[in-house]
Formats: C-alpha cells, sequence, structure tokens
C-alpha cells in the first residue's frame, strides 16, 4: 500500500485542482514513480555513468506490466465543504479530494498481489510511507498453541520522518509465552542526523543538484510518462463523462466511512488493531 496523506484542504487553490483531482495531482505520476522504485528489480547499476538510464529502464519495465485501471477498481471520496472554495466554479462538483486504487503489476515476482494507492486531503494526518504486508508465517499458529499471530510488515516512511521499520513478532516480556507485534526501526534523524551538526536536505534540493550534475534517475523519461497516462487516462475520462460521484467524509477524518471496508476488500490486507507504535513515552496507532 502506498500512501499519501494531507491534514489541508485547496485553501484557496480550489479552481486549479477542481480540473484534476487527486488522481492526476498525486497518485498518477508521485506515488507511481514511488511504486515503481519500490517493485522494480534491480539494475546493474546504481551510481556512476549510465546508471540514471538503467534505473529508469527498470521502471518502465515495472508500467509496462500493468494494465488500464477500471472502474471497479477504484474508490473516490470528496471532503465536506470542498465546493465552499470560492475559487471553484462548479459547486455540483464531483472532483475527488481522495482516493483508493488498486492495480496489479503482471511479471513474474509481483503476479497477483494487489498494489494499493491511498491519497487525500483534509484529512487526519501528514504522512507519506509505502507499506509492505507479509502473507501469514507457515505454521504460525501450531508453534503458539493456536494463538493469533500477526502478518509481518515492512514500513518505508516518507515523510514527515524518515525511517523504516520491520514490524515482526516476538514473545511477550514477562512469564506469558504469547506472541506480540513490535518493530525493528530505523529513524534518519536520530541514526545519521543526531548530531544536529549535518541535516538531511530536502527533496527539492537534491533534484536540483541532480540537474546541475546531470544526474537523470530521479526524473520521467518520456516513454515512462506516456505509459503512465495510458494506465489512468481512460478511468479518469469514465469518471468525468458519467459524472461518478465521490462518497463525502468529514474534515480532519481518515476518509470516507466506507473505505475501510472497500479496502479490506480489495487489499486483503489484515490489520492488527492490538498494535500500539511506541516513540519514546508516545502511544500511538500506526
Amino acid at each position: 500500500m502506498l500512501t499519501f496523506k494531507e491534514p489541508f484542504g485547496t485553501d484557496g487553490r480550489g479552481g486549479y485542482f477542481d480540473q484534476y483531482g487527486i488522481i492526476r495531482d498525486i497518485i498518477q505520476n508521485h506515488l507511481l514513480q514511488v511504486m515503481c522504485l519500490l517493485c522494480m528489480e534491480c539494475p546493474n547499476k546504481l551510481d556512476g555513468e549510465g546508471a540514471g538510464e538503467k534505473i529508469r529502464d527498470e521502471k518502465v519495465r515495472v508500467i509496462e506490466a500493468m494494465e488500464e485501471v477500471t472502474i471497479d477498481n477504484v474508490f473516490l471520496g470528496q471532503y465536506a465543504g470542498y465546493a465552499d472554495d470560492p475559487t471553484i466554479t462548479n459547486k455540483d462538483t464531483n472532483c475527488p479530494t481522495f482516493a483508493m486504487v488498486r492495480c496489479f503489476i503482471n511479471n513474474p515476482r509481483w503476479a497477483g498481489v494487489p498494489i494499493i494507492f491511498k491519497a487525500g486531503k483534509a484529512l487526519n494526518e501528514r504522512k507519506a510511507e509505502m507499506r509492505i504486508q507479509f502473507k501469514n508465517a507457515p505454521a504460525a499458529e501450531s508453534l503458539f498453541s493456536g494463538a493469533d499471530v500477526p502478518r509481518n510488515e515492512m514500513v518505508i516512511k516518507l515523510q514527515p520522518e524518515e525511517c523504516i521499520y520491520m514490524k515482526s513478532n516476538i514473545k511477550t516480556p514477562g512469564f506469558s509465552s504469547a506472541p506480540i507485534q513490535s518493530e525493528l526501526e530505523v529513524k534518519y534523524d536520530t541514526r545519521y542526523f543526531g548530531d544536529k551538526s549535518t541535516t538531511n536536505p530536502d527533496a527539492y534540493s537534491r533534484l536540483i543538484l541532480d540537474v546541475l550534475r546531470g544526474r537523470s534517475a530521479n526524473f520521467v523519461r518520456s516513454d515512462e510518462l506516456i505509459r503512465s497516462w495510458e494506465i489512468f487516462t481512460p478511468v479518469l475520462h469514465q469518471i468525468e463523462s458519467e459524472n461518478i460521484q465521490p462518497h463525502i467524509y468529514r474534515t480532519g477524518s481518515r476518509g470516507p466511512a466506507e473505505a475501510d471496508k472497500w479496502f479490506k476488500e480489495k487489499s486483503g490486507y489484515v490489520r492488527n488493531d492490538s498494535y500500539a507504535y511506541i516513540d519514546g513515552v508516545v502511544s500511538k496507532k500506526a
């Protein structure tokens, strides 16, 4: 699952956003780029002369293995009050400010694995992450006398605090032998920039430096751009021509109430409601 969440709405730029919507604005480009980097095969060169083209070759192979998105694999939402933005002229707009899209990559490594894109505005937090949930561990319940053993997950958090963590199961500390989910974690700020003498440069600073150095790996190539639009354009036109209505959700929420059911049915993801991510003295659901 690839997620992009913003805690604010259009904030006066609704007139622009209403022409495009969240799928064009975030999913078709930003999240699709992240997915390609996550799912591509490793190029035979990652740095140095020619590395950029080898990386982009592998990205293109991923999206060439994807089929066009169909409407049954799309869930749309719009936050309440979106059309109140004075820059939006069409007050009956069906423009989505929240969307989930299911895709598949038809290659030997990813065949049959649902790829879920989720993006939205006016939600409960700012977050961008990649989350991979693995299948049930073989014979896990037998090992622990029938106890429920949560699935392992790898989470790569892109913002606001870059980190990578692996959710896995350990024996409950103390006298109990029941499995409990915990994490192995690397935080970029504390691991690499903890002394405050250096900082992790922001994304645009790195991109500008790549331009000056003539490095192409982080930029979209024309064949990649064309194929990405071929995947999404038919369903985008269908949404507009058939005036498909989005589900309304409250500002500051996790999204439409119907979204969780859709996601569970389309992804097969199993949420561990007992898991709590503990960051120092703060405990919060992950």
